[in-house]
C-alpha cells in the first residue's frame, strides 16, 4: 500500500444487498478503493497485480467454505490482510477463523465504523510506520481518512469529519472559531446551518467513544468555537 494511494479492499460476499448496497458504498465513503465479488471461484482472477491489501470474506459462500478460502489465501499470498465478516458469531467459529489465517473476525451485523477502523488498524500492522515517524498525539492518518489516537488506534472518518478535524489537529490547544470550522466543511458558508457544526462534532465524539472506548478531547468554547486539547 502506497502512502499516496487508498487502501485496496476486496470484498467476497454472496449477499448482493449487503455487498452492493451497504458494504461497498459505505467503505468507499471512508476512502477505501473497494472491489467486490460474490463467489470464491472469482477470487483467483483478482489476485494478480495489483494485489488487494485486504480481503473481507464471508464464511457461508455458495461454492466454497470461507475457512478454506482463508487458508488458501494465506498460503498463496502470505502478506495479504484477511478479515472474516460472518453471521457465525460463536467463539469456536472465531477461533477456527483466526487459526485458518484471518487477521480479524467480525460478526454480522457489523457497525461500518468498526469495520473501517478494523481495516485501517490491520493496514497499519501490515505496513508499520518507522519508529521515528510515530507521533504520540491525536492525528490524521491514511491521507486524512482516519483519526489516530495517541496510542495509534484508528477511527475511520468521512470526508466531512476529516475536513472539520484538520484545522483543529493542526492547531492543538488553540480555539478555532466556528466561522473557520464552517469554512472548512462547506463552500457555501452563508447557507450553512451553524447547528450542523455542533451535530457533526457530537457525531465525531460519539464515534470515538464507540470505537475506542475513550473520550475525544474536543471541547466547545462558548461563544467562540472548539479546541482540541493535547496534554
Amino acid at each position: 500500500m502506497s502512502s499516496q494511494s487508498p487502501l485496496h479492499v476486496l470484498i467476497l460476499e454472496d449477499d448482493d444487498l449487503l455487498r452492493d448496497r451497504v458494504l461497498v458504498p459505505h467503505l468507499r465513503q471512508f476512502g477505501f478503493h473497494v472491489e467486490a465479488i460474490g463467489r470464491a471461484s472469482e477470487l483467483d482472477a483478482r489476485l494478480h497485480q495489483p494485489l488487494p491489501d485486504i480481503v473481507v470474506l464471508d464464511i457461508g459462500l455458495p461454492d466454497l467454505d470461507g475457512f478454506e478460502v482463508a487458508r488458501m489465501l494465506r498460503a498463496k499470498v502470505a502478506e495479504i490482510g484477511i478479515v472474516m465478516l460472518t453471521a457465525r458469531a460463536e467463539p469456536h467459529y472465531q477461533v477456527r477463523g483466526l487459526s485458518e489465517g484471518a487477521d480479524a473476525y467480525l460478526a454480522k451485523p457489523v457497525d461500518i465504523d468498526v469495520l473501517a477502523a478494523t481495516l485501517y488498524s490491520l493496514a497499519r500492522r501490515l505496513h508499520p510506520a518507522s519508529p521515528a515517524s510515530i507521533d504520540h498525539s491525536w492525528r490524521l492518518g491514511a491521507e486524512g481518512w482516519c483519526l489516530l489516537s495517541p496510542e495509534g488506534q484508528p477511527v475511520a472518518l468521512s470526508q466531512l469529519e476529516s475536513r472539520l478535524l484538520a484545522p483543529l489537529i493542526e492547531n492543538p490547544n488553540r480555539v478555532i472559531s466556528r466561522e473557520a470550522l464552517i469554512q472548512a466543511v462547506t463552500t457555501n458558508i452563508h447557507a450553512y446551518d451553524p447547528h450542523r457544526l455542533d451535530t457533526l462534532v457530537h457525531r465525531i465524539r460519539k464515534k470515538v467513544m464507540r470505537v475506542l472506548g475513550t473520550p475525544f478531547p474536543l471541547n466547545a468554547v462558548p461563544g467562540q468555537g472548539y479546541v482540541l486539547v493535547f496534554h
